[in-house]
């Protein structure tokens, strides 16, 4: 008897634990589509506050502290193969200076 009390329970909390999971994502998507109006500009939208004056706003990480445009690279990431971050990584190291092989030897 208890076990059939416990499998009921059970399933019931898993309904209702699945059915909160469905709304909320639900209404994540719905919010991710909707555009609110930003409150620091009066009201403009997201497309007016990409643009200001005719320029385009930059990141605040790309600004030095004077705020200015930085002027270095930055670091850009793609997938290699795990042969080709070997061959790299062992150019790498052949080309870096190193002790001479004598000294290593005594």
């Amino acid at each position: 008897m208890l076990h059939l009390i416990y499998i009921v329970a059970f399933t019931i909390i898993a309904f209702l634990a699945v059915s909160n999971l469905v709304r909320s994502l639900i209404t994540v998507s719905m919010d991710s589509q909707r555009h609110y109006p930003d409150r620091r500009n009066g009201g403009s939208s997201a497309k007016a506050k990409k643009w200001k004056n005719g320029q385009k706003t930059i990141h605040p990480e790309l600004l030095d502290e004077r705020g200015k445009p930085i002027n270095e690279p930055l670091l850009v990431m793609r997938s290699v193969s795990v042969e080709d971050a070997r061959q790299q990584l062992d150019a790498i190291y052949n080309a870096s200076p190193s002790p001479k092989k004598d000294a290593e030897e005594d």
